[in-house]
């Protein structure tokens, strides 16, 4: 039995590589936010505001969705328009004052779909 020992920890040490392979290159399919205005946790004025979001690769703006909900818990739907590049979202919306969330989805051009949050306030005149 002791001969086997070291046929389990390099079979498990294999297959311990071949998930990790495996997860690395799933994870490099999706698109990811990069950085977004209004940014994450961010404060902006109230009234007309324009909204840019980039991620690390390239998106299908016509089949990605933008929903803005704000201090009454109201979700609307922005429409969302392509960026000047091929990894940006872009939208508008005039804001009051108040805690809002702006929840993005979007379907990379490998087909995979990734979602999140931008949290961010308006700030009275």
């Amino acid at each position: 039995m002791a001969g086997l020992r070291p046929i389990r920890y390099a079979a498990a040490a294999a297959l311990a590589a071949l998930l990790v392979a495996c997860f690395a290159a799933g994870a490099w399919a999706h698109a990811v936010l990069v950085r977004s205005t209004p940014a994450a946790g961010g404060s902006v004025p109230a009234g007309e505001l324009a909204f840019e979001l980039h991620y690390n690769s390239r998106i299908d703006a016509g089949r990605s969705r933008l929903t803005l909900t704000g201090p009454g818990h109201a979700g609307t739907v922005l429409p969302v328009r392509a960026g000047a590049v091929p990894d940006e979202l872009r939208a508008a919306a005039t804001l009051a004052p108040g805690a809002y969330t702006l929840r993005w989805q979007v379907l990379a051009t490998d087909g995979h779909i990734t979602r999140g949050d931008v949290p961010f306030t308006v700030t009275g005149p």
